[in-house]
Formats: structure tokens, sequence, C-alpha cells
């Protein structure tokens, strides 16, 4: 590593840290981009940690205002500004917690391909989307853009994920091919507290695929029960025919 690339600050701010990742490790960080494609309970989470990470830059997005509701599990937002943008409140707070990560936040839906230019500036995705049509179009930039994906989702106490790299592993659609049935957008289950462990699990797996520390969840579902704290994992498959990595995909 060059000499001088860690301030004395740095040194202080990450000196826990650095005892596991090591300053090249930190570096890593330092010089990458994660994109969040929403900041709820889950994707708020995720944000908080990579940033208190040393994260080089975080691109969000989440549309819509703060609401009641939200303030169980969404703790990048707060009381203070309920009917406020989400996007500026979660941004100040990120920088109130570390002001040296860059932040590009978009009150926007995944939606039209806006999606495109955000991905191709990322070096891994965080997809913490709450319905399989943003989610679908996600994983397409994705595979198109060759953007490795954290796909992390939970419901009530049921956490999953998987670490997606087009031409690797599958895909969001081989997973789950077709329309999926849309989810309750603003009445399935949730408990702050699982929804805040699927979103320290993402983190770390985006920290790992950067910093290259261990091993990440590529081409395997983890599954985690809160409830019990059961565990299991599978190996995925790629479906040859997948209408978006595969061979039925291909123009």
């Amino acid at each position: 590593m060059e000499q001088g690339f860690m301030q004395t600050v740095e040194m202080e701010r990450y000196a826990r840290q650095l005892k596991l990742l090591g300053e090249d490790g930190q570096k890593a960080l330092k010089e990458a981009t994660v994109m969040i494609a929403g900041i709820g309970g889950l994707g708020g989470t995720a944000a908080i940690y990579l940033a208190a990470a040393g994260i080089g830059r975080l691109i969000l997005t989440h549309e819509g205002k703060i609401l009641l509701p939200d303030l169980n599990r969404q703790i990048l937002m707060d009381s203070d500004h309920l009917g406020e943008e989400r996007m500026s409140t979660a941004i100040r707070h990120l920088q109130r917690l570390n002001p040296e990560v860059e932040i590009e936040g978009y009150n926007a839906k995944i939606e039209g391909g806006n999606a495109k230019p955000w991905v191709e500036k990322a070096d891994i995705v965080i997809d913490a989307r709450y319905d399989f049509p943003e989610r679908y179009e996600l994983n397409r930039v994705c595979v198109e853009a060759g953007k490795p994906m954290v796909e992390a989702a939970m419901y009530g106490y049921e956490i999953s994920l998987t670490t997606m790299v087009p031409g690797e592993t599958p895909c969001l659609e081989c997973l789950y091919p077709g329309n999926q049935p849309q989810w309750e957008p603003f009445g399935f289950p949730v408990l702050g507290a699982t929804s805040g462990i699927a979103g320290c699990l993402a983190a770390l797996e985006a920290v790992k695929w950067i910093t290259r520390v261990g091993t990440t969840y590529t081409g395997i579902m983890h599954r985690f029960n809160s409830l019990d704290f059961t565990t299991y994992s599978v190996r995925l498959t790629r479906n040859p025919n997948c209408a978006c990595c595969g061979e039925g995909g291909k123009p």
C-alpha cells in the first residue's frame, strides 16, 4: 500500500476493524461504491454499517415520505421528520455518522431503466426492495452491467440471503421465474430487529466481497429464522433457459 493512505483520524476511527481487514481491506472499502436499492428496515441498516465501516460512496434509492408505521424498523428515519422525504432524512443521518462517506440519494423507485447509471457506478449492489417488480428490474440491470448483487429479503421472522454474480451464479429470475405475486407494500409483517439482522448480513456480504476477506454466499441461498435461530443453506443452479441471464434472455 502506498505510504500515507490512512490519515491519523482514519487510523483511530477504524482501529478495531483494521485488526480484521488490514490496511489493504480498509483501502478497498474507501475506494468502493455500493448501491443500495431501498433504505427501509433492511437497506437502511445495511447503509448505516457500510457508512460506519468507511465505504467510499453510497448510492441510495427509495421513494416517498416517512410514515408512522415505518418507525418500528426504519432506523434512518425519526419522529421529528414524519411526512418529509425519506431520502433527505436518511442522508443527513448517515453524514452525521460518518461525514467522510460520499452519498448520492435518489427519491425514486427502480423502474423504467432508471437504475442503469447507478448500477454502472457501483462495485456491488444490495437489493433491499420490498416487491418483485423492482427486484426483477434491478436484477436485469445488474445482469446487463455485469455487477454482483446481494439479494437480501425478509418476511415475518424469515431471512434469506445470496450473492448473485452475472455469468457465474443464478440470477433472481433463475430462482423465481415468471411474475411473482405482488407483495403487500404496506402490510407485510415486520419486526424491526429481524429486518436489522438481514441488513447487517447484507452489509457484511458487501464488505466481504469488496475486501476479499472471508467467503461470500455466491451461488448459495442462506435462510435464517430469527424466531428460533434455525439456519440452513442450499446450493443454487443457474437456469440455462432463464429469460434474463440464460440463452432465453439473449436477443
